[in-house]
C-alpha cells in the first residue's frame, strides 16, 4: 500500500500512544488543528485533551515542561512547529535536556522527543525554512535522526518514542508527501545505520532527510553519463554509522556529501573528517561537499537557487572523477 510521509509519522504517534499511555503529545496548534502538517491529526480526537493538547507559543516553555514530565514517568513528545523556531529552546535542549542523565549519573533519564519539520522546498517565509540539524548532532546527550522514507519515518520514530534518551526528530517537510509502498507497523534498521540505497561502483553520495530523495533522483540521472553512483542514507547524525560511510567509500574511491545545511561547518564536514581519518588511502579524490550556500535563507523565489539539485551534485560528481 502506498503511504506518504506524513501519514508514516501519524500512525507511528498514534500506534505509539495507544499501546503506552505514558507517551503524551503537546506543542503549537497539534490538539484540534492536527499541526500545521497534520502529522498529529485526529490524535486529540482518539486519546482527549489530556494526550494531545495544544500549548502557548513558547518553545522554551513546550520543552521545559517535556522535561519536568520525563521526569516523573512521562514520555513526552512534542513538537517544534518550524524548524527556526527551535532556537527559543535551544537553552532548554543543550543545557538541560542533554545533560541530565549525566548530571544525576544515570538516575535520571528524559524520554522526550523533540519533532523538528525542517528543510526547505515549500516557499515558507523567514524562520520556516531552516536546517538546525549541526547544531544539536554537535551536542553529547542527544540523538539526532532524520527519516528520508516513509518507512524510516515510522520505525525511526517508534524508536525515538522508546528510547531512554532524548532525541531531536528532525522532519523533511518537503519529503512529507513523498509516497512508498509499504505496510505499517514496519520496522527498519535501528539507530546508528545507514542504509545502502542504491549501490553503485563510480561514487558515493551520501545524504539524509530531504536529500536522500534528490540524490536518488541524481542517481538515476547519472547513468545517461555512464556514471553507476552509490547512495547511501545517513539516517542518524548521532549515533553515526562510520563503518557503512568508510566501506561505501573503499569500495567506489569517491565521496560526495549532500545536504541542505549551508556548506561551512555542516553536517558534511564531519562525513569528511570520518573518511580522511579512516580511508584516506582509499580515496582517489577529496571529499566534496554540496550544499546551501553560506547566506541567510533567502525569499521562497529564490530557494530553487539555493537548494541542491540534481544538477549541482551531478557537477560535484565530475569533479571528483576529474581527478
Amino acid at each position: 500500500m502506498a503511504i506518504t510521509m506524513a501519514q508514516a509519522l501519524n500512525t507511528a504517534l498514534h500506534d505509539a500512544m495507544a499501546e503506552d499511555d505514558k507517551v503524551v503529545m503537546f506543542g503549537e496548534d497539534v490538539g484540534i488543528l492536527g499541526g500545521v502538517f497534520r502529522i498529529t491529526d485526529k490524535l486529540q480526537e482518539r486519546f482527549g485533551e489530556g494526550r494531545c493538547f495544544d500549548t502557548p507559543l513558547a518553545e522554551s516553555g513546550i520543552v521545559g515542561t517535556a522535561i519536568g514530565m520525563a521526569m516523573y514517568g512521562y514520555k513526552p513528545v512534542v513538537e517544534m512547529q518550524f524548524d527556526g523556531f527551535t532556537y527559543p529552546a535551544f537553552e532548554q535542549i543543550v543545557s538541560h535536556l542533554a545533560k541530565m542523565r549525566n548530571r544525576s549519573r544515570g538516575t535520571v533519564q528524559l524520554p522526550v522527543v523533540v519533532r523538528i519539520p525542517f528543510g526547505g522546498g515549500i516557499g515558507a517565509v523567514e524562520h520556516h525554512s531552516e536546517s538546525p540539524e549541526n547544531y544539536f548532532a554537535h551536542v553529547a546527550g542527544l540523538k539526532v535522526v532524520s527519516p528520508g522514507t516513509p518507512s524510516d519515518g515510522y520505525s525511526l520514530l517508534r524508536e525515538s518514542i522508546s528510547s531512554a534518551d532524548p532525541v531531536l526528530f528532525f522532519e523533511p517537510k518537503r519529503r512529507y508527501w513523498l509516497k512508498e509502498d509499504a505496510d505499517l507497523p514496519v520496522r527498519t534498521e535501528p539507530f546508528g545505520r545507514a542504509v545502502v540505497r542504491r549501490a553503485g561502483t563510480t561514487a558515493t553520495l551520501f545524504a539524509y532527510g530531504p536529500m536522500v530523495r534528490t540524490c536518488m533522483e541524481t542517481a538515476s540521472a547519472a547513468e545517461d553519463e555512464g556514471w553507476d553512483l552509490e547512495v547511501v542514507d545517513l539516517r542518524t547524525l548521532n549515533p553515526f554509522d562510520s563503518a557503512t560511510v568508510v566501506e561505501s567509500v573503499k569500495k567506489t574511491g569517491r565521496a560526495i556529501v549532500v545536504h541542505e545545511a549551508q556548506v561551512f561547518s555542516g553536517f558534511g564536514a564531519e562525513v569528511a573528517a570520518q573518511v580522511a581519518e579512516r580511508a584516506f588511502y582509499h580515496l582517489e579524490a577529496p571529499v566534496l561537499r554540496v550544499g546551501g550556500f553560506d547566506i541567510p535563507y533567502p525569499a521562497a523565489k529564490l530557494e530553487e537557487f539555493f537548494l541542491p539539485d540534481v544538477d549541482r551534485i551531478l557537477d560535484a560528481v565530475q569533479r571528483s572523477l576529474s581527478f
